[in-house]
């Protein structure tokens, strides 16, 4: 049975997100986008009551490990072509351990249980091998590169795109 489970956050995660946030060298160099780090309290607030967002925290055995999060992308005017985009935060202590591929997968299922979307797609740096290795064991499908994607570090990135449609 996997001790990896998502949860709502609570005040006391707060300062462990946050100090995980700050400290530059327990950040992974696929997340560093040149921004002060937004606290949780304020990503909270930003969340709290739009339907479009999400935010969830990742827990290993009981330990903080990281947060998930997500938002509606619109594929057309309609409300059955809108999609959901996740991401995935994990501090450098459970990396390779199997957390996010499994925290992924149980967002992915949260979502198709819980919304009528068809489709849930993630997005990870082409060189971020190990992410495309969490996302395919979580069951998402390579899509395809989206070049030039994300500016980072001063240049463009190409980012693989990946996704789960309710019919797999």
């Amino acid at each position: 049975m996997s001790r990896v489970r998502l949860r709502a956050l609570v005040d006391e995660d707060i300062p462990v997100l946050d100090g995980w946030a700050r400290d530059t060298a327990r950040r992974s160099e696929f997340a560093d986008f040149g921004l002060p780090p937004l606290s949780h309290a304020d990503l909270l607030a930003r969340v709290a009551g739009d339907p479009r967002t999400g935010f969830l925290v990742v827990e290993e055995a009981g330990r903080v490990a990281g947060s998930v999060s997500w938002q509606a992308v619109a594929y057309g005017p309609n409300p059955q072509s809108r999609a959901w985009n996740i991401g995935i935060e994990l501090d450098r202590d459970f990396h390779g351990r199997g957390v996010g591929t499994t925290a992924q997968r149980l967002l992915a299922d949260m979502l198709f249980a819980t919304t009528d979307a068809g489709r849930v797609e993630a997005s990870t740096d082409v060189e971020n091998l190990a992410e495309q290795r969490a996302l395919e064991k979580a069951g998402f499908r390579r899509e395809g590169v989206l070049r030039g994607a994300q500016w980072r570090g001063g240049r463009w990135h190409d980012l693989v795109g990946y996704a789960r449609v309710r019919a797999d």
